[in-house]
């Protein structure tokens, strides 16, 4: 991709196993059960044990490639970016095998467990009640109903404590500092962490190489603005030098955060220029304009939740900026230009 380098080229981790990126930092990469096939986790050197940043899925090999690479790597603690079941789905297992406390921010560890609890508005029934005013249509919702709360299942314990990560907060792993960044629109409060001193930032998935993240709205917040939030914590990693190595959630490592960012905001603008575009004849819902943003079938639960979150995302940020206008037909919400 322009203006981005990849280090290590086609290599990749085997599995159970930890390649190193920079000295007393390696990488794991573990299954996920999706078109997203993979996740990407760190490990950082912190004495005499190591600091896993994320821990995928509760899933199919997982804990066995876990039991594998504790034994060569003991765990001094967690650090999660942020609540998606991929990133702390074994946060709770890790912890009872190892000890290892938890540390993420406060909006993402709460996140984590009300969505697994399913309390109120962070129950899947309130999802699904907000793309329904969104014009999902009803062999979808009934779809998304029988999936019942997946997150629940992907997610089945948290560890009952945790430590805060804040903004600007300076995280001293091994010999070196971390500086938190947190960033907003993929989820509440998403942690990266940059280290200077080694010229490296874990950007989770903020900042992913060859895809966007999921930007999304969901019950809780149905008219949160995600998508302008998301452009603007992005711009903190616009100042990043271009040699700084970028360890992303999915994808390879790469240098040249600044292009990324540039790249980033531009599919954006180009996305939302699309939807006023389809806008202009007649009003539309957020899921009439899944076509318009995705070029695939979207079809299984778990695609249409990310879809309607993301277009609800997009008709928001629109919809505040004067470039739509939504109405309430009948209990469902359009959209025009």
């Amino acid at each position: 991709m322009s203006g981005i380098a990849y280090l290590f080229g086609e290599t990749l981790p085997p599995p159970a196993s930890a390649m190193e990126v920079r000295l007393g930092v390696r990488w794991i990469r573990m299954p996920l059960p999706y078109a997203l096939n993979h996740i990407n986790l760190w490990l950082i050197e912190d004495g005499e044990r190591w600091c896993a940043i994320d821990t995928g899925l509760d899933m199919g090999d997982v804990k066995a490639h876990w039991q594998t690479l504790l034994a060569h790597y003991p765990l001094s603690r967690i650090i999660a970016t942020h609540y998606h079941p991929d990133h702390v789905g074994l946060a709770g297992w890790l912890h009872e095998q190892t000890d290892a406390p938890l540390a993420m921010t406060q909006a993402e560890y709460m996140s984590a467990v009300l969505y697994a609890k399913g309390i109120d508005s962070y129950a899947p029934t309130a999802n699904i009640e907000l793309f329904r005013r969104h014009g999902l249509d009803d062999s979808r919702v009934e779809a998304m109903r029988l999936r019942g709360n997946a997150y629940g299942r992907n997610v089945p314990t948290m560890p009952p404590t945790y430590s805060i990560l804040q903004e600007g907060q300076h995280v001293r792993i091994g010999k070196h500092d971390w500086r938190v960044i947190i960033g907003r629109g993929h989820c509440p409060e998403h942690a990266s962490l940059y280290a200077e001193s080694l010229g490296v930032l874990i950007c989770g998935d903020m900042l992913l190489p060859s895809i966007t993240p999921n930007i999304a709205v969901f019950a809780p917040n149905p008219d949160d603005d995600a998508l302008g939030n998301f452009l603007q914590s992005i711009r903190a990693f616009a100042d990043i030098p271009d040699d700084v190595l970028v360890l992303p959630s999915h994808g390879r490592p790469y240098c040249g955060a600044r292009a990324r960012v540039e790249a980033l905001e531009a599919h954006h603008i180009e996305r939302c220029d699309m939807l006023v575009d389809a806008c202009r004849d007649a009003p539309q819902t957020a899921c009439s304009l899944i076509p318009v943003l995705f070029k695939r079938d979207i079809s299984d639960p778990h695609q249409v939740l990310f879809a309607m979150s993301e277009a609800i995302a997009h008709l928001n940020y629109l919809e505040r900026r004067g470039a739509l206008t939504r109405c309430n037909e009948g209990g469902v919400f359009r959209y025009h230009a």
